[in-house]
């Protein structure tokens, strides 16, 4: 079982640049803002510099503002931090609990469970597989992987080395070979061998990005001509210092492979962690992981109602 507080720590940890840079700030606006409400526009500015996005900011302002209208108007700092906070968890939901249980061996009639992660090259993809293995045998369960980005041998290599570091059992065939016939394999093997999860890399880039969005769902039909309910999820490995940027690439994995969520990756290195809640206002897909350094510990669970009080720890001093 994840221990609860390091996944605090964690959190904490991958919100710092963010919360430092932008959202110290937000107890400031709202107490010199007190009866001037020009503040809702200074607001409105810090949250989109945070990488909310404009859409995402300006619709969490307007029904704070609302909000804080219906009860009387009143500029009380503490209440508005409450009401923003609450309009957050809204915005983000509680999805991560409920998809992750959807994965686990004891709720599917049959082992295994089967993910894929996809991603462009850099994003992190491999080394955030090795952190899912990790989390998922620290959680009692037996992974087996499938090396299915052929085109690159640095990617098979390092997924090997990932492995054998793991302790973990590993399909992979020669570099340039047929990705689809790796998940084939990889399957094959988890079910002879009764493993619990299948985690399956792909190819992050091909000559055209027609031809990886081919590849990609060429992977996911094999999949599903070996078990009918599967993939049971497909991650998207993002990195969060693309911020707004990185939207526009992850709606073509979306549109090629469908997604149930985001494995957002270094969110240690950047002061853009409000694209949290860009991913599921423009996506309407959940985080359900994130990476917050280069151990193999350093993965957490996303728990919206964690995050947002990280972002907003050192807020209510300035109130």
């Amino acid at each position: 079982m994840f221990n609860l507080s390091r996944r605090k720590q964690l959190i904490d940890n991958g919100t710092r640049r963010t919360r430092e840079a932008w959202f110290n700030r937000i107890g400031k606006i709202l107490h010199v803002g007190n009866n001037d409400w020009d503040a809702w526009d200074d607001l409105e500015e810090v949250l989109i510099s945070a990488d909310l996005g404009v859409s995402a900011a300006t619709d969490l302002v307007q029904k704070t503002k609302v909000k804080v209208e219906l009860q009387g108007g009143t500029a009380d700092p503490t209440e508005v931090l409450k009401v923003l906070k609450a309009e957050m968890r809204q915005l983000l939901g509680d999805h991560t609990r409920r998809i992750l249980s959807l994965i686990e061996p004891s709720q599917l009639n049959a082992s295994p469970v089967i993910i894929i992660v996809v991603g462009v090259n850099g994003s992190g993809k491999t080394t955030s597989i090795a952190k899912l293995t990790h989390y998922l045998n620290e959680d009692g369960h037996s992974v087996i992987l499938g090396a299915a980005d052929t085109f690159r041998p640095a990617a098979i290599n390092q997924l090997r080395i990932w492995a054998e570091r793991l302790k973990t059992n590993i399909v992979a065939h020669q570099p340039g070979g047929d990705s689809a016939a790796v998940v084939f394999d990889t399957i094959r093997a988890g079910q002879a061998r009764h493993i619990d999860v299948v985690i399956i890399d792909t190819a992050g880039r091909l000559h055209t990005k027609s031809n990886l969005m081919e590849e990609l769902k060429k992977v996911r039909r094999t999949i599903y001509r070996l078990d009918g309910s599967a993939p049971h999820l497909t991650l998207l490995a993002l990195d969060a210092n693309t911020g707004q940027n990185g939207l526009a690439q992850a709606k073509g994995f979306i549109e090629a492979v469908g997604c149930n969520g985001i494995f957002l990756t270094k969110m240690d290195g950047t002061a853009k962690g409000g694209i949290v809640f860009a991913i599921q206002q423009e996506l309407g897909l959940p985080v359900l992981f994130i990476g917050t350094g280069e151990d193999l510990e350093d993965i957490a669970p996303f728990d919206s109602n964690e995050f947002i009080e990280s972002l907003f720890m050192t807020a209510n001093d300035d109130i």
